[in-house]
């Protein structure tokens, strides 16, 4: 593992934040805008594997990897090398105009690893909200069709087409009417009870088919079902086994595209480098981003080679496949092929054990789920655990941050870990033992 100084993480050597921290914070209010969602007040200053330094020299160990995004760790030093040699030789030359060899050999990369026999053609962005707008475009395009079938609790952007795809909270939509038209939301399988491990048969599917399709959307004008294949901000909520398989076998039977949203579950996180995977699952569109680049801006569509049929200057973008950002993923898919992937899965069985056991100790510790690197647990109302407690779980994250341990929540009430995928054992159990002292503070 590499590191920038010997000291135990995490290292605490100031009240939180420490006075360079409030000077900045101080600048921050005044000039930035206010849709950014803070959590706590943590002023970064650098980087390294899992562990982050703030601007007062304070070490915190990192959990939330930039919302899963720094996939290899901050900084690794090889994703660093590339970035540092692309930037010497090309910095810019738009990729839709022009070429270079960087973006198609990561383009064949991705081409070649993508689930499935059939061939891929790639299209870059800078997002993962890019990549959800640009699926829909492609979806539209190719079926002629105008419709589009998303769940309630996914998220899959802030931008106008990503946006209305999304379910998940309120605040995303509100006062931003109207939204992009023909967009309908179904429920998310959670618990289901009618999904078996064959595809064969899948209750919440047959939803979509014998209530949706009949009522509100003709199967014939649906373009595209967009699914995350765990819900992500919703609350990672993994599906039943059946789910994708019978969601794939509806898409088929009805001449509908499946867009898999990896922006979160891809690239490693789920122990596999594509969640759906999980499921022997082949999507038609499958949209990418956070982790690709390790903390690079990229996002991408990899569709079905036959999908992807749109016409010159159909869609475009201008640093979507940055040479920079193309040489930073091709570093980063050689280190989670090498051992990350394998790593996150190895880690995640550790955590999702760990967690488990805080569950038997702790009377506000709910439902344990996530596969990989890609874990939550929701926190309940001690005298009432099938209450759902989201001011608790808000009060753990400002808790844990106060102990040197960084967390984001998701979902209604849950507490989500999704560390880069570089984390060490020792690392884990740290932050295990961590999140005990805060809840036995909580429990108190």
């Amino acid at each position: 593992m590499w590191q920038f100084d010997s000291r135990v993480v995490p290292t605490l050597t100031t009240p939180l934040p420490g006075p360079r921290a409030r000077a900045l914070l101080e600048r921050d209010h005044q000039y930035m805008s206010p849709s950014y969602t803070r959590v706590y007040p943590l002023v970064c200053a650098r980087g390294s594997g899992a562990v982050i330094e703030d601007v007062d020299g304070n070490l915190f160990l990192d959990f939330t990897a930039g919302i899963a995004v720094t996939s290899t760790g901050h900084c690794h030093p090889e994703v660093v090398a590339a970035i540092q040699d692309q930037a010497a030789k090309l910095l810019h030359m738009s990729g839709t105009d022009f070429y270079y060899e960087p973006q198609i050999d990561l383009a064949q990369r991705l081409a070649e690893l993508a689930p499935g026999d059939s061939p891929k053609r790639v299209f870059f962005t800078n997002s993962g909200a890019e990549a959800l707008e640009a699926a829909l475009k492609l979806a539209r395009w190719h079926t002629h069709r105008s419709r589009a079938v998303a769940f309630f609790g996914a998220f899959h952007g802030r931008t106008y087409g990503a946006m209305s795809l999304s379910g998940s909270k309120l605040v995303h939509r509100r006062g931003f009417s109207p939204l992009v038209p023909d967009i309908h939301h179904v429920p998310f399988p959670r618990g289901c009870q009618g999904c078996v491990a064959s595809g064969s048969a899948c209750a919440c599917v047959q939803v979509i088919e014998e209530t949706l399709f009949k009522r509100i959307a003709p199967p014939e004008e649906v373009a595209a079902i967009f699914v995350e294949p765990i819900q992500g901000e919703g609350g990672y909520h993994v599906p039943p086994a059946g789910f994708l398989p019978a969601l794939r076998d509806l898409c088929r039977r009805h001449g509908i595209l499946l867009v898999a949203d990896e922006v979160q579950t891809g690239f490693g996180r789920t122990g596999k480098l594509f969640a759906v995977q999980h499921w022997n699952v082949e999507p038609d569109i499958i949209c990418l981003a956070k982790g690709i680049a390790s903390g690079m801006p990229l996002g991408a569509i990899v569709a079905r080679g036959d999908v992807m049929d749109w016409p010159p200057g159909s869609h475009a973008s201008t640093y979507g496949g940055n040479p920079v950002s193309c040489r930073a993923a091709l570093a980063t898919i050689q280190l989670l092929q090498r051992e990350y992937v394998a790593n996150a899965a190895a880690r995640g069985t550790q955590l999702r054990e760990g967690l488990l056991r805080l569950q038997q100790r702790h009377r506000i510790v709910g439902e344990v789920r996530g596969l990989g690197l890609m874990q939550a647990v929701d926190l309940v109302q001690a005298v009432a655990p099938s209450v759902l407690d989201p001011a608790r779980r808000d009060a753990v994250v400002q808790a844990a941050f106060h102990h040197g341990l960084l967390l984001l929540g998701c979902g209604e009430a849950a507490l989500r870990f999704c560390p880069p995928l570089c984390v060490t054992s020792e690392q884990v159990d740290t932050a295990l033992a961590i999140l005990d002292r805060v809840l036995t503070e909580q429990d108190s």
